[in-house]
């Protein structure tokens, strides 16, 4: 559930404005309820942690909201600073036209303590980490799970720029968000 893209264009004719970077690196993961527990279990093995203490972890993550996704920004010359108001969204992919589909995130930066939401790959710094939760309503749920569904937008914009990256959305992944 982890994908790389880009916020901005690959040329940018900037010459005054050298204090913002003219694209950004993005990883972004989606933190699905089996990628939460496949964190949790590593870091059973890694800590020898109990079961007890490995489902409080795992009920620690689920606790965050509806739809966590941890995501990373790179910045790529300029100032090399990432702005605090950064906007993201989550979108049936290609149908960004009908407002209803589109859920705005919440920036939670609180969330960098819940271990079972740091993700299973190695931190790598020159990345800015940020965790954004999705609340979804069960209008937005089963329209966004819905059998017809193949696949979500994630959106990133900073200042003028936006990035995109997607995930399929399978079987599995409707049962765990519809079946709640």
């Amino acid at each position: 559930m982890r994908v790389d893209g880009r916020v901005g264009g690959a040329w940018d004719l900037r010459v005054l404005r050298t204090e913002r970077s003219y694209n950004y690196k993005l990883r972004a993961t989606w933190m699905t309820p089996d990628v939460v527990r496949a964190t949790a279990r590593l870091a059973q093995l890694a800590d020898r942690l109990s079961d007890q203490e490995t489902e409080a972890l795992v009920a620690d993550a689920e606790r965050s909201g509806d739809v966590v996704v941890m995501f990373e920004i790179d910045p790529r010359e300029g100032s090399g600073v990432v702005p605090l108001d950064v906007g993201v969204t989550l979108q049936v992919k290609g149908q960004s036209d009908d407002q209803r589909r589109i859920v705005r995130g919440i920036l939670t930066p609180a969330l960098r303590d819940t271990r079972a939401l740091a993700g299973i790959f190695r931190r790598d710094y020159a990345y800015e980490r940020f965790w954004a939760v999705f609340p979804l309503n069960r209008e937005q749920r089963s329209f966004m799970f819905a059998e017809g569904t193949t696949g979500l937008e994630f959106v990133v914009r900073i200042y003028d720029k936006e990035g995109r990256v997607d995930w399929p959305v399978s079987q599995a992944l409707r049962t765990s968000y519809l079946g709640r």
